[in-house]
C-alpha cells in the first residue's frame, strides 16, 4: 500500500518529522507522511544517480507525476498516489510543490552555494515551503497567515540540517557554506571541502550557526500565532537549537562528525512542545 510505504520511508529517512507526525492527528498522520515522503524522494536524488544529467531526468519525473496527480491521472508511483488525494483534500498550490522540486536542481552539481541570501531562497523553496504546506494540511485556512514563521523556522531548520550533512556533503564535493561567508574569513569552498585552516572553518561556522539561531529566534518571537491544530507542522524546527548546540560542541569536528542527539531527548523536546503548543 502507497500509506504503507510512506510510512516506512519517513520512518526511516527523516527521524525528526517522523516523530513529529506522532504527536498529529490521527487523520492527518497518513497525509503529512505522504508530503514527507515526497520531499525524501526528491532529496535524495543526488544519492541514486551516477550523474548530474539523470538526476535532471528524474526531477523532469517528478514534476511530470505532480503535473499528472493535478490532473487526477495515475502514475502508479507509491509516493504520488498518497500524495494526489492531500493535495486535492489541502488545497496544495502546484507551484509550490513544482518549485521544490526545481530548488533541487541545485543538489545535482557540485556548484558551492555563493551566498547567504541564495541560501535561504533555497532553503525558502524546501525546508519552509515543507513546514507551510504541512501546516496547510494540518489546517488549511490557518496557515494562511503563518507564511513568515514557516520561512524562518525553515530557513533556521535548513540550515541546521545542512551544517549536520557536512560529512556527507564533503564526500561527494558540495559546499552550502555560502562562498561570501568564507571569503569574510579568508577562505575558499576548498578550505573546506579539503578541511584545511580547522581554527579558521570553525569560526566561519560558528558564524553560519548563529545566523539559524537568529532565525530561530524570529520564529519563536511570532510563535503565538500557533495552535494545536497545526503545533506538528513546526514541531520538527523546535529541535533545531538542540542541533546548534551539539554542532558548537564540535567546532571543526563537525566536518567529519555528524551532530547527532540522543531520541529520547527528541521526543521529549517534540512532546514538551507539542504541550506547549509553541516552537
Amino acid at each position: 500500500m502507497s500509506a504503507d510505504y510512506c510510512h516506512e520511508l519517513v520512518r526511516q529517512g527523516d527521524k525528526d518529522r517522523y516523530l513529529s507526525t506522532l504527536l498529529a492527528p490521527d487523520a492527518k498522520r497518513p497525509q503529512l507522511l505522504a508530503l514527507y515522503a515526497f520531499n525524501i524522494e526528491i532529496a535524495r536524488i543526488r544519492e541514486t544517480v551516477s550523474e548530474a544529467a539523470l538526476g535532471e531526468i528524474r526531477l523532469r519525473w517528478w514534476a511530470d507525476a505532480i503535473e499528472a496527480a493535478y490532473a487526477g491521472e495515475r502514475q502508479g508511483h507509491p509516493v504520488i498516489e498518497a500524495l494526489a488525494p492531500v493535495i486535492a483534500e489541502a488545497g496544495l498550490p502546484k507551484p509550490a510543490l513544482l518549485n521544490m522540486i526545481e530548488a533541487r536542481q541545485f543538489d545535482l552539481y557540485d556548484d558551492p552555494m555563493p551566498n547567504l541570501g541564495q541560501l535561504e531562497g533555497y532553503l525558502g523553496e524546501t525546508s519552509a515551503m515543507l513546514i507551510q504546506l504541512a501546516a496547510m494540511i494540518l489546517d488549511r485556512p490557518r496557515a494562511q497567515s503563518l507564511g513568515d514563521i514557516s520561512g524562518l523556522a525553515g530557513v533556521a531548520m535548513g540550515i541546521t540540517g545542512l551544517m549536520r550533512s557536512l560529512p556527507l556533503q564533503r564526500r561527494r564535493g558540495q559546499c552550502y557554506v555560502p562562498s561570501d561567508l568564507l571569503a569574510k574569513h579568508g577562505l575558499t569552498p576548498a578550505h573546506l571541502l579539503a578541511g584545511r585552516e580547522p581554527e579558521t572553518i570553525a569560526k566561519a561556522l560558528a558564524e553560519l550557526r548563529a545566523h539559524a539561531a537568529k532565525r530561530l529566534s524570529e520564529a519563536r518571537a511570532l510563535a503565538a500565532s500557533l495552535d494545536g491544530q497545526v503545533i506538528p507542522a513546526y514541531l520538527p524546527a523546535s529541535l533545531t537549537d538542540l542541533y546548534l548546540g551539539r554542532l558548537a560542541k564540535l567546532g571543526a569536528g563537525a566536518l567529519t562528525q555528524i551532530a547527532d542527539i540522543a531520541q529520547w531527548r527528541l521526543q521529549w523536546t517534540l512532546y514538551r512542545k507539542a504541550r506547549a503548543q509553541t516552537l
